[in-house]
């Protein structure tokens, strides 16, 4: 079992910036990649970016060249830079962790939202 803590979200106005933070605990051992969704009222939950246990990064390309995923050396952490904030990134954000026994688990999300 792994459990999954996203912090950091909160009210930010364009062109601003957060920094999110996933901390996992338990099973730790087990995760492979862990992952940033997020999902905006009435869409589908999409995929933001991912970083896999080697440190290789992927992101959806809205968010390329403004958001950078980060993974502290235990590999228990995983952050999420946003800068250059836009109103389109305003979303829930949920922290995924990927396991070697091919699990899935999420976090509770944390709200961030982009107003002027």
């Amino acid at each position: 079992q792994v459990q999954l803590v996203e912090s950091g979200g909160g009210l930010v106005h364009p062109g601003g910036s957060l920094r999110l933070s996933c901390t996992a605990s338990g099973s730790t051992f087990s995760i492979l990649n862990m992952s940033w969704y997020r999902q905006a009222p009435g869409k589908q939950r999409e995929l933001v970016a991912t970083i896999t246990s080697g440190g290789r990064t992927d992101y959806v390309d809205s968010v390329k060249d403004r958001f950078t995923i980060s993974r502290n050396n235990a590999k228990t952490t995983a952050y999420l830079q946003m800068n250059s904030l836009t109103l389109e990134d305003t979303a829930v954000y949920f922290c995924n962790a990927y396991t070697i026994g091919h699990l899935t688990y999420w976090g509770q999300g944390t709200q961030v939202t982009v107003s002027s």
